[in-house]
């Protein structure tokens, strides 16, 4: 039989920051304990299995000196961020590019876009 463990985590979903204890056994969650809403129960059952973070970056374009601002679409797992990123200094971008275009579909195989958080004509 596995081992339960205990976690203690600060939820960021809101500026209240509960203090959570969440309960784990065989990489399932047995009980979050301390949140005072809905999204921190949400939280800590996905950050204490698989965490994930929104990821946002610059990239060089061609013809501008000035860098496209982008983000992931979604959340990415906080595993591949490093692949997510390597992936971000080997785009090769050309103008225009417009706010919300996606820059790279799939990134990193997360099945979550980049896409464009600026315009440049």
């Amino acid at each position: 039989m596995t081992k339960e463990q205990e976690m203690t985590l600060t939820c960021i979903s809101c500026p209240v920051g509960c203090r959570m204890t969440v309960r784990l056994q065989g990489g399932e969650v047995l009980s979050v304990e301390g949140n005072q809403c809905k999204r921190g129960d949400i939280y800590a059952r996905q950050e204490s299995v698989q965490p994930r973070r929104m990821l946002t970056a610059v990239a060089s374009v061609a013809g501008s000196a000035v860098p496209v601002s982008l983000k992931t679409a979604d959340p990415v797992p906080k595993d591949k961020i490093d692949q997510v990123m390597a992936e971000v200094r080997a785009m090769r971008l050309t103008l225009p590019i417009q706010m919300g275009q996606v820059l790279l579909h799939n990134v990193a195989e997360t099945g979550v876009d980049l896409i464009a958080t600026r315009s440049l004509p």
